[in-house]
C-alpha cells in the first residue's frame, strides 16, 4: 500500500507532463519537419495516440499557400521561443529567388501579427536579416551600372568592401560588404546608390574648371536672415538655437549650413593667408572643403596685386621670388640645349609648372610650403642643379655666357648670377658694380641707338656742287 501510495503522485505528474507536451506540440511545429501535412499525421496515428489528437486539432492549410503564413506557424521564421528554432543567422534559402520569397512571406506574417507585440518585433528583425542576406548574395553588376552621370558628377561604382566610408548625402556609414556605393571622380563625393537621385548639388570640379577663383574677403557673413533661416546648400530650416537644426557657419563663404552639409571639417582659408599670413585651419562646410581641396594646387593668386606689402614682411617670399626669377632666366638655355632637353631638366618642376612660366602667380600649396620652409629648400636644390648644368656640365651653355662690356674683366657672366645686372632693353649682362658706376647706362644700347641715328640721318650737301 505504501508503494502504491507513493507511485500514484508520480503517475499523475507523468500524465500531466504528457498533456503539457501534447499542448506544446499542438501550438509549435518542429522546424526540421516543416513539411509535415495532414496525411503524414494520419500515418502516425497508430504510433502515438496523443500526438494524433493534438495534430488533428490543427487547421488544414489551403493548397498552394506557404506553411508559415499562419500566425501559429511563425516557427519557420525562428520567432517562437523554443529549443528547436533556428539561430538568427541561419537561412534555409540559398539563392536569391528563395530569399525574395521568404521576404514576401515575412512581410505577410508581420501584417498578420498583433501590432507592437514581441512576435511582430522579432518578425521585423528577421525581415531585416533576410534583406541584408539578399543584398549580400545579389550581384551588384546586374542591377547597378558602373558609371552614373548626375549634375556633372561622374560616379564610379566602388569595388572595395573593407573600407568604411560616410555618405555625403545622408551622413550615415556606408557598409561596403552589403551596400553599393559610388564615388565622383571629380570632387570625390561619396554616397549610397540609393542616395544618388537625391543629390541636389552639382560637382565642384565644374566650378573649378569654369570659375577658378577664391573668395578673398575674410568670412563675408551676411546673416541668417539673408538665407531665410535655411541651410545655404540643402535649404533645410536652421537656427542658432539648434531648433529645428543647428546652424553652423562656414569660415570660407561666411554662410550657415545644417549639420548634414557642415561636418566641422577644418581647412586653411585663402583670404586669411593672403591678408594676414594666417595658416590656422578653420571650420568649413563639406562643399567648401571639396572646393578648397581641388583648388589648393591651382596658381590663381597674384600676390603683388592682392597684397604687395606681404613681401616686405615675409622674408621667405622674397627669397622664393628671386629663385623663380633666376629659373626663368635659365629657361632659354634649356630650351636651346639638346642635352638639357634629353635630360628633361625642366621636369624637375613638373609639380609647379607655373614656376617656369612666370614669377607672379602662386597657389595656396606654394604659400603653405613657403610657410613651412619646404618650398625654399626644394627651389634652392633645383636652382643649384640648373646652374651646375649651365656653368659646368654643358659646353654649349657655357658658350652662351657674357663678358662685361664695361670693364671687360673677370669670369664669364650669366644673367642669373647674384653679382650681375641685366639690361632690360637688350638683355646684356654686366657686373652690378660696373653697371651702376656708369649711371645705369648700357653701352650696348647706346651703340645701337647711335647706329640707328646714323642710318636714318639725311645725307649732307654735295661738296662738288
Amino acid at each position: 500500500m505504501l508503494i502504491s501510495a507513493f507511485l500514484l503522485p508520480c503517475r499523475w505528474d507523468a500524465m500531466e507532463y504528457d498533456e503539457k507536451l501534447a499542448r506544446f506540440r499542438q501550438a509549435h511545429l518542429n522546424p526540421f519537419n516543416k513539411e509535415i501535412g495532414p496525411r503524414q499525421h494520419e500515418q502516425r496515428a497508430s504510433e502515438e495516440t496523443s500526438e494524433v489528437a493534438s495534430e488533428e486539432a490543427l487547421p488544414e492549410l489551403p493548397p498552394g499557400e506557404p506553411e508559415f503564413c499562419c500566425t501559429e506557424r511563425v516557427m519557420d521564421l525562428g520567432l517562437s521561443e523554443d529549443h528547436f528554432s533556428r539561430p538568427v543567422g541561419l537561412f534555409l534559402a540559398s539563392d536569391i529567388q528563395q530569399l525574395r520569397q521568404a521576404i514576401e512571406e515575412c512581410k505577410q506574417v508581420i501584417l498578420e501579427l498583433p501590432e507592437h507585440s514581441e512576435k511582430q518585433k522579432d518578425a521585423v528583425v528577421r525581415l531585416i536579416h533576410l534583406r541584408l542576406k539578399l543584398q549580400e548574395l545579389k550581384d551588384p553588376n546586374e542591377d547597378e551600372p558602373n558609371i552614373r552621370v548626375l549634375l556633372e558628377h561622374r560616379f564610379y561604382k566602388e569595388k572595395s568592401k573593407s573600407v568604411k566610408q560616410t555618405c555625403d548625402k545622408c551622413n550615415t556609414i556606408i557598409w561596403g560588404l552589403i551596400q553599393t556605393w559610388y564615388t565622383c571622380t571629380g570632387c570625390y563625393y561619396r554616397c549610397h546608390s540609393k542616395c544618388l537621385n537625391l543629390i541636389s548639388k552639382p560637382c565642384v570640379r565644374s566650378k573649378v574648371s569654369h570659375q577658378a577663383e577664391y573668395e578673398l574677403n575674410i568670412c563675408p557673413e551676411t546673416g541668417l536672415d539673408s538665407q531665410d533661416y535655411r541651410c545655404a546648400e540643402c535649404r533645410a530650416p536652421i537656427s542658432l538655437r539648434g531648433v529645428p537644426s543647428e546652424a553652423r557657419q562656414c569660415d570660407y563663404t561666411g554662410q550657415y549650413y545644417c549639420s548634414h552639409c557642415h561636418w566641422n571639417d577644418l581647412a586653411v582659408i585663402p583670404a586669411r593667408v593672403v591678408h594676414n599670413w594666417d595658416f590656422e585651419p578653420r571650420k568649413v562646410s563639406r562643399c567648401s572643403m571639396r572646393y578648397l581641396a581641388l583648388m589648393v594646387s591651382r596658381p590663381v593668386l597674384r600676390l603683388r596685386e592682392i597684397n604687395p606689402l606681404l613681401f616686405n614682411y615675409v622674408e621667405e617670399l622674397v627669397e622664393i621670388r628671386k629663385l623663380r626669377q633666376d629659373i626663368l632666366l635659365m629657361k632659354p638655355y634649356f630650351i636651346t640645349c639638346k642635352e638639357a632637353m634629353e635630360a628633361r631638366l625642366l621636369l624637375q618642376l613638373q609639380d609647379r609648372q607655373h614656376f617656369v612660366e612666370n614669377d607672379e602667380m602662386y597657389s595656396i600649396q606654394d604659400l603653405l610650403d613657403a610657410h613651412t620652409g619646404r618650398l625654399g629648400c626644394s627651389l634652392t636644390e633645383t636652382h643649384t642643379l640648373f646652374a651646375k648644368h649651365i656653368k659646368l656640365d654643358c659646353e654649349r651653355c657655357q658658350a652662351k655666357g657674357f663678358v662685361c662690356e664695361l670693364c671687360r674683366e673677370g669670369d664669364v657672366l650669366f644673367p642669373f648670377d647674384s653679382h650681375t645686372s641685366v639690361c632690360t632693353e637688350c638683355s646684356a649682362v654686366f657686373h652690378r658694380d660696373c653697371y651702376y658706376d656708369n649711371s645705369t647706362t648700357c653701352p650696348k644700347c647706346a651703340r645701337l641707338t647711335l647706329r640707328k641715328q646714323s642710318l636714318f640721318q639725311e645725307p649732307g650737301p654735295d661738296v662738288d656742287a
